[in-house]
């Protein structure tokens, strides 16, 4: 079964993401997709307010940007947090869609992805911003494409996401 929860900033998506995993029994992996930065205290900070909330029974996996061999190597279920993370890791957000997603399909057990949903903010301004935007834009959709389940977070508020089969 594998899960993405989208949302804004502060929309709410990682604790509905824990919630849902917390179903799944007592021994899930998280896997983490940010390092806590030395210089940055308010990233630090919400990295630990995560922490926190996380029951002490999970395992927490740092994984870089090596996602694709995390997703691997664990193999009980997981709730990966965040892909933009994961996509800001990478040099020019260069990330192999591929490999994730063959991953992705190989794993047995449940996988519960948290993703931002940029295309709901303000145009990116930058070169840069656009180049993330598009980039997760792209992995969001790849993941989708092979997701038993969608969901949308809006405000803490949680809407699933139908498959498009056909537009008419």
């Amino acid at each position: 079964m594998i899960t993405l929860v989208l949302g804004g900033t502060r929309s709410g998506k990682s604790a509905v993401a824990e919630r849902y995993a917390a179903t799944l029994g007592d021994d899930i992996t998280y896997i983490a997709t940010a390092e806590t930065p030395d210089a940055d205290t308010d990233f630090a900070s919400r990295i630990a307010t995560h922490r926190l909330r996380r029951p002490s029974s999970w395992a927490t996996v740092e994984c870089g940007t090596d996602l694709a061999a995390a997703l691997l190597s664990n193999p009980g279920p997981v709730l990966v947090d965040s892909i933009g993370t994961w996509v800001a890791g990478h040099r020019d957000f260069a990330v192999a869609i591929e490999p994730l997603i063959e991953a992705l399909t190989e794993r047995l057990q449940p996988t519960i992805f948290v993703s931002e949903e940029v295309g709901l903010g303000v145009h990116a301004t930058t070169e840069l911003g656009r180049a993330f935007a598009d980039r997760l834009g792209e992995v969001n959709q790849a993941i989708a494409q092979v997701a038993d389940r969608v969901v949308l977070v809006v405000a803490g508020r949680v809407l699933d996401l139908p498959a498009i089969t056909e537009i008419s």
